[in-house]
């Protein structure tokens, strides 16, 4: 009897250990790279109907949702299996720095590369909508 209640409290303490630990199946947040939350804006729009504006906002969360990402082997991972990784969008200046031309091309020229075997989460610099705010991307020179 004794050994019955042994290994019943010694298999109720392992379930209870693989409960607590963060678990990849189907929750994503615990796969979300170090500086990112679900919570976190991915993008935002801006919704004309008629005289009034609204912004909607798309989240991490929202986002991982539309792509069916899961977590595998500590990774996050799209439908198709593709690691998904984030990548913070700069360019959100109200006045440029003098390289600013340089940095959007390094940052096209990056994402580019990510591209070829990431699913890239582009992250916007500017969570208000504000347009006005964002930097066009360098015209290239025929």
């Amino acid at each position: 009897m004794a050994i019955i209640f042994l290994l019943s409290s010694v298999f109720l303490t392992g379930l209870s250990a693989l409960s607590s630990a963060p678990s990849c199946a189907g929750k994503t947040d615990h796969c979300l790279p170090t500086g990112i939350q679900s919570t976190d804006i991915v993008s935002v729009q801006t919704a004309n109907s008629g005289v009034h504006s609204k912004v909607v906002t798309v989240t991490v969360a929202q986002k991982l949702k539309d792509l069916r990402a899961r977590c595998r082997k500590g990774k996050l991972v799209d439908a198709k299996g593709t690691e998904i990784r984030f990548y913070q969008l700069i360019g959100c200046w109200g006045n440029p720095p003098d390289d600013y031309q340089e940095q959007l091309a390094r940052q096209t020229k990056e994402l580019a590369n990510l591209r070829k075997r990431y699913h890239v989460i582009e992250m916007t610099c500017d969570s208000s909508g504000d347009d006005r705010l964002r930097a066009a991307l360098p015209v290239a020179n025929p």
